[in-house]
């Protein structure tokens, strides 16, 4: 496995905010837009006309399904579900199952070149290896594995004490990696996680699925704030995410979109649109 730091550092690293923007290329920066301009993103990077990208994003009172939620046997019920409960659902177009987003989880995307030579492993815990150095002046018990119980389950859960903060994904377009966490940094996990768990009930019932779907258990999952005993904003983590990459990079650049990156935002933002309508 690669050397999480040779992954990572590149001599020029370009940063992008989107956190607190209401509008992404004239679209409205939902989390549909926020999968488009990665996409648009990891096909600069592939072509080499942008330097490596971490992009930052914050989206209000959203629930990002997986391929496999929108073929829930109620699926229909499900998403009534989620309306009711002031949310907005969203079929993303990389791995993964149902995750909760709002204004206390902060997501990162790091997209970098090197389809063709990095492995998903070692793309996952480059993403692992970063987030523990973000948070290396308070704890050191943050670990990858999978915790039973939580959301979106996977190899690559962070946790500290066995309870679940963060979940990694991860999508490849061309030669461009775009590796997508998402960190629960302040709020209510717990009531998070109810949603999630209701959303299966309505969306699952006690049908028999060919598909093994999380019993989703709140208790294995908390917030940032809460498993390290500090207040953290989402700010306050930005800021680690920012100190962390200069010691990986030689510099950062704020660039906004480019044209090409515009053009083809436009044609992934249709893709994104299309997939959620036939879902």
């Amino acid at each position: 496995m690669k050397n999480w730091k040779d992954i990572i550092h590149h001599q020029i690293f370009r940063y992008i905010d989107h956190s607190t923007q209401t509008e992404i290329e004239g679209k409205p920066n939902t989390a549909l837009a926020s999968f488009a301009v990665d996409d648009a993103l990891a096909i600069s990077v592939s072509e080499e006309t942008s330097p490596p990208v971490i992009r930052l994003w914050v989206h209000p009172n959203t629930i990002v399904l997986g391929i496999p939620d929108s073929r829930l046997p109620f699926i229909d019920e499900g998403m009534q579900f989620i309306e009711q409960n002031n949310y907005q659902a969203v079929v993303r177009n990389s791995g993964g199952l149902a995750v909760a987003l709002d204004e206390g989880v902060l997501n990162i995307s790091l997209i970098i070149p090197g389809g063709k030579n990095l492995s998903i492993y070692d793309c996952y815990e480059a993403m692992v290896r970063f987030v523990q150095a973000m948070f290396n002046d308070i704890t050191n018990s943050i670990e990858a594995y999978e915790i039973v119980g939580s959301y979106c389950p996977g190899d690559y859960d962070l946790s500290i004490n066995g309870r679940k903060f963060a979940g990694i994904s991860q999508r490849r377009v061309k030669n461009g990696i775009s590796v997508q966490i998402y960190l629960d940094v302040e709020g209510n996990s717990n009531q998070r996680a109810k949603l999630i768990r209701e959303f299966y009930a309505k969306g699952k019932k006690n049908t028999t699925t060919s598909f093994t779907y999380p019993d989703v258990e709140p208790q294995v999952m908390g917030s940032l704030s809460e498993l390290l005993g500090i207040l953290l904003t989402v700010d306050d983590v930005k800021k680690r995410v920012v100190y962390t990459l200069k010691q990986l990079s030689d510099e950062i650049v704020e660039m906004p979109i480019q044209e090409e990156e515009k053009v083809n935002f436009e044609k992934r933002y249709k893709q994104m649109v299309k997939r959620n309508e036939s879902n």
